[in-house]
């Protein structure tokens, strides 16, 4: 049997009766328990025991936080693809400034190049074409400006009676534009001013080819075709008279010389045959 004594308002006292069955040499058990702001019944916990609940309780919190994070699978900050399009993108627009600005730059050297021509300031407009062909070369956009720029040049060798330079520059232009009859017509003056006729006649024709109109070109060739003829043979001539040289300093050897040699000129094929004569 148990009995129950209030001793006082906070603290209860149980005693264990013995059964009657039990030995009689056993001592009664007391058994003291305190419960304070009431019966333990209520629910109500200590200040120590709610404190280790709720750090327990964050603890947890924490934990179901931090396997959330470890779980979570990564996410890519960026497309891989977007990014390299717009780098490609942003080196576009980088070389595509370079190139205007580097057309925009050659433009004005040619044009500082124009106006020293017109000044008659000739090597000084070389040099301004010079850093316009400079600035361009880089660029198939500016096939053109350099083929003009290099037409000027000649035209600036020309004035200053370099025409094998001048030549060199006029052809330059031609391989970039085929068709620059401006460039012909300089490369054709050139080779008139060297004598040669023929190189001149052939760039002439060209020109009467791409403009057929050209009453110019028509003029210079009239011109120079009975020059060219001419030349020819006088050349001829030349060659001959070397031949004939050659040939008395071996025939003098044998007591002959080449005027025992006929040379007679077919009419029709402007070839020569030779006959032996005393």
């Amino acid at each position: 049997m148990v009995l129950i004594e209030s001793e006082s308002d906070d603290e209860i006292s149980v005693t264990e009766v013995p059964n009657p069955s039990a030995s009689s040499s056993s001592p009664p058990k007391t058994t003291d328990a305190k419960i304070v702001g009431g019966d333990d019944s209520d629910g109500f916990e200590t200040a120590s025991e709610r404190g280790v609940s709720e750090y327990e309780e964050d603890e947890e919190e924490g934990d179901r936080k931090q396997d959330a994070v470890e779980n979570q699978e990564p996410q890519p900050s960026d497309n891989p693809e977007k990014k390299e399009d717009q780098v490609e993108a942003l080196l576009l627009l980088v070389l595509l400034f370079k190139k205007e600005k580097a057309l925009e730059d050659a433009n004005e050297a040619k044009k500082e190049g124009n106006k020293l021509f017109g000044d008659g300031l000739y090597e000084d407009a070389l040099s301004k074409y010079e850093l316009a062909l400079h600035f361009a070369q880089e660029f198939p956009e500016s096939v053109d400006l350099r083929s003009i720029c290099h037409s000027n040049r000649a035209i600036c060798y020309l004035k200053l009676g370099k025409y094998a330079e001048a030549i060199k520059e006029s052809t330059k232009a031609i391989e970039l534009n085929p068709s620059y009859t401006k460039a012909l017509v300089r490369r054709a003056e050139a080779h008139e001013k060297l004598e040669h006729f023929e190189d001149a006649l052939t760039d002439l024709k060209k020109i009467l080819e791409l403009d057929p109109s050209n009453g110019q070109a028509r003029k210079s060739i009239r011109r120079l075709e009975p020059l060219a003829a001419e030349k020819q043979e006088k050349m001829k001539e030349e060659a001959i008279a070397k031949l004939k040289e050659m040939g008395n300093s071996i025939l003098g050897k044998f007591g002959m010389s080449v005027d025992n040699f006929k040379a007679v000129k077919d009419p029709n094929t402007g070839s020569y045959s030779f006959s032996f004569q005393n």
